[in-house]
This record gives structure tokens, sequence and C-alpha cells, in this order.
């Protein structure tokens, strides 16, 4: 990965914040002077600010809401109005309100200029396709170049459609990796060795034990109705439509995975976990499950990062360890699994770019906006170690992957000093799977798209919890596939692939 920065820039930026510095002298801007030095970028693709007109930047963000976000909001406007000679004014939307509530924003027409995106929410790729986001190679070029330097570029390759990026990544895991993961007190509690547990048919003689030795309000496989499990494929269209390629392709041919044996493999084993009593009766229709808070689980299914089992350890109070499935893999989908677009109704999309590009190679904003102010939030144990203080998780605990490059993020005692290389060494390692860099383009079948994820929809929770009988339901969901086009996007998607594998030799 290019993490080397100009130093020339470098000095530019600490040079031009030492002169504000002088005004103000105060402790977090005394911090902010150390950590720009470390910074390269802080700014100076912005040009003088002094050449700026002011702008308030309307910015959406994925999360709960946050008591302290305007009282960070005031330290981090002081900062940028430094520095590009913007504010910004941020709005979050819950978990499960985001995707609703962008859809409601972008049909509006309202104006705004960033907005969370991803694979997964606020639909990255179907925005960018309706026109909703701006083509950013030019933004990028021009006052983004550091951000580009410091994100391996399989990150930007992954957010591009028709050769313009559309997205800029939040520097992070670019593999993607799904763990087993365990109640570390059940594991030893009955001595069990977790280092070989890759299948589900691996995981069910513990659930097994479980179930037989604790009481019924201890579930053994916790998982809500998203679960499913893992099979040998590239989802083309993301995992839940059944199209995809095997993971071990050479010939990048196109399967109805609904007639696959892995998956009539997969969910016979999971009718079997399901009938067992090992997941809960309504698996099918639970949206969530509070595993994790009520420690009553054993083993539930997670993508994992380097060390992540100490972050959900941390986070839960008690000891979490895990198992991988499978070896790291880089798909389109992950790459653009945490991004930030600029708008096409942005009044000013270089003002956003600038923005953007300080998120993502400015140290002390990045941290403000994460972790909130020093001494209010957390307090300092070292120059990149830092302690919660109870503000922190009453009142300002921000999802730190949706807000910009996780790798300049401070570290707690507890996080293993090499962390961020450790991040740099999984990326490093992580292959691209066979459709990485492909972007399907949906309008020849956009109607028969709809209509499958209709019956995805109807059908798929129930099988991939075992909840119905997969011999009576899965010729049925196959059946009703077939009628709403499946075999017509099949055909469509390997005419695509076919075009953009021949571009490749």
């Amino acid at each position: 990965m290019k993490v080397k920065k100009s130093l020339t820039l470098a000095l530019a930026g600490t040079m031009l914040f030492s002169g504000l510095l002088a005004g103000c002298g105060s402790n977090n801007n005394t911090n902010a002077a150390k950590e720009t030095n470390n910074s390269a970028a802080a700014g100076n693709s912005a040009g003088s600010t002094s050449e700026l007109k002011p702008y308030e930047l309307k910015m959406y963000l994925i999360g709960g809401p946050q008591k302290d976000l305007d009282l960070v909001l005031k330290e981090v406007n002081k900062y940028t109005q430094e520095k590009i000679n913007a504010t910004l004014n941020i709005t979050m939307f819950d978990w499960g309100d985001y995707d609703k509530k962008m859809q409601v924003i972008t049909a509006s027409g309202e104006p705004y200029d960033i907005a969370f995106t991803s694979s997964w929410t606020n639909d990255f790729r179907r925005n960018a396709a309706n026109g909703t986001f701006l083509g950013l190679n030019d933004l990028l070029d021009k006052y983004g170049k550091e951000t580009k330097e410091v994100l391996d570029p399989r990150f930007l390759e992954g957010t591009k459609i028709k050769g313009e990026i559309y997205g800029v990544p939040v520097n992070k895991e670019l593999g993607q990796q799904w763990v087993w993961r365990f109640n570390k007190k059940y594991v030893d509690k009955y001595n069990m060795d977790i280092s070989n547990i890759r299948t589900l048919d691996d995981l069910e003689p513990l659930l097994k034990t479980i179930k037989e030795n604790e009481p019924a309000d201890i579930t053994p496989l916790a998982v809500p109705k998203g679960f499913k499990p893992f099979m040998p494929f590239d989802y083309v269209l993301g995992d839940e439509l059944p199209i995809g390629v095997y993971m071990d392709s050479t010939d990048g041919k196109v399967v109805n995975i609904l007639e696959t044996p892995e998956l009539a493999t997969s969910l016979d084993t999971m009718r079997r976990l399901y009938t067992a009593g090992y997941l809960r009766p309504d698996v099918a229709t639970l949206e969530g499950i509070d595993n994790i808070k009520t420690g009553k689980w054993f083993a539930d299914r997670e993508i994992t990062q380097p060390y992540a089992e100490k972050g959900w350890s941390r986070s839960a109070g008690y000891e979490i360890v895990t198992s991988p499935m499978h070896e790291p893999y880089v798909y389109t989908q992950s790459a653009a699994g945490s991004m930030h677009a600029i708008s096409v109704t942005s009044g000013d999309p270089e003002r956003a770019m600038m923005f953007l590009n300080l998120l993502n190679t400015d140290k002390y904003l990045r941290n403000l906006l994460n972790y909130g102010i020093e001494g209010t939030h957390y307090k300092k144990i070292s120059d990149n170690v830092i302690e919660d203080l109870p503000a922190m998780q009453d009142s300002y605990a921000m999802p730190g992957f949706t807000l910009g490059n996780m790798l300049l993020t401070y570290l707690h005692a507890d996080d293993p000093a090499d962390k961020w290389d450790a991040f740099k060494k999984f990326n490093d390692s992580s292959k691209e799977a066979p459709t990485f860099g492909f972007a399907f383009d949906p309008t020849p079948v956009k109607t028969e798209v709809a209509a499958i994820n209709n019956v995805t929809k109807e059908f798929m929770p129930a099988l991939y919890t075992g909840s119905v009988d997969p011999k009576t339901y899965l010729p049925k969901a196959t059946k009703k596939f077939k009628e709403a086009g499946l075999e017509k996007v099949i055909a469509e998607v390997q005419k695509q692939l076919d075009e953009w594998n021949q571009t490749k030799k």
C-alpha cells in the first residue's frame, strides 16, 4: 500500500498551521499542530483559505444519535474554517433508518454535499448509476491527491463504474473474511477446540453440547434472519441474489446458485440445526438479536478484521474468540464497504472534496470527529494511546469505520501496538475474487432484477435459516425465481462479465 506523502507538502502544512496556532494557543490546537506534522495533506490541496468563500457542508452519516455531536462540531468547525474556510453540519440517521431516509432525501432532490454510502446501505451502485452521486475522478486528482496516496489502489478500483470513481473509500480492512464468533465462557467451560471450526458441519457437535447442557435461554447459534451459510461463490449482484461465480472459477461462468450442490447441502444442514433447536424459532423474521448485550449465546457469525476480537470483547464486557471460515478475499462489494459520496446537488463539490481529503489525511481532525474532545470524551495515555472517559460512552460513541481513514485513529491501551500494520498486512494478503472490479449495469434487466429481489425476500430468509424444509421450498423458490426472470438476468450478467473479462486481456 502506498503511504508515502510529500515532505514538502507536510512542511508547508505545518508552517501554515503554526502561524494560526500563534493566535490561539489552546491545548487542543497544540495537539492539532503536533498531529498535523504527521498528516501530510492537511488542507494543502485546498490552496489558500483566504481565496475561498465561507461555505457550510451538509453531511449525512449513519449511526445512532450522539448527544454531544453539536459540541464536537464546534471544535471541528474551528479547525475546518482555518483549513478550508468551511463548517460542517452533520445529520445522523440510525442504522435501521438510514437507507430509507436517504431514499426520501434523494427522491426529494434536497441539496446536500456528502453522504455515507456503501454496498450495504444507501446503495452505492444504484445511486451512482441513477446520477445521484457525482463522478469524482477530476475532483480526486485536484483536491484529493493525498487521499489517493494512502489508499490501496484496489479500494478505488472497486468503486469505479465505467472508469469513473463515485465514492471516497474509508481506509480500513479491504479483504472480507467471515468468522465464527464464540462466547469464550462456554468454549472454556466445555474445553472446546475451535481452532479448526470452518463449516456448519464442524460447528454442529459444539452446538449440540450447548443445547444439551445449558439452560433453554442460551441460544447455541444466535443469528437473525440475514444469516446465510458460507458458500464458495463470488456473488455478482450481492449475496441477496442467487447469482454467482465459483471462487475457484477459471472460465468465469455465472451460475444459478439455487441449482448448485453446495446450496442443497447447506440448506439441508441448516434445516437439521433448526429442527434440533440450535437457532431461535423466530429466526426467519428476526430483524436483529441482542446476544452480545445479554451474553446468552454461544456462537454467531461476523465479518472480521485484524484484532476484531479485542474490540468485540471490549464492547461486550466479556471475552469473544473467533475461528475463520475461509481466507480473506477482496470483492467489489468489500472494496465499497464504507465510503463517502458527493451529491450532484452539492453547492460546492470542490469544497466537499477538500473536506474529505482532510478527513482522510489529517490525524487531528479524524480523531476529533471519531473520539470527540480530549479531556471531555477521552484522555491521552501517550501520544497515540487514549482512554475513554464516561462521556465517550454516554454522549459520543461514533461508529469509527464510517468516518474516514481508520489508520489515523488513536489506539486504546488494550490494542496491540501493531494494529494498523496488521491491517496493511491483512489487506496485502487478501486475494482478489474472480469478478473483483466488475460493475454490473442492471439497466437492460432492471424489471427482472426488481422481481427477483422480491422473490428473495419471500423465500430466502426462511430457507437460509432452516426454518422451512428445503426439499419442499427450494423447488418452489426456484420456480418463482425463474418466473421472475432469473435466467434472463444471469444471461445478461454473463454477457457483461464476458465483455469485461475481454477488456482485461
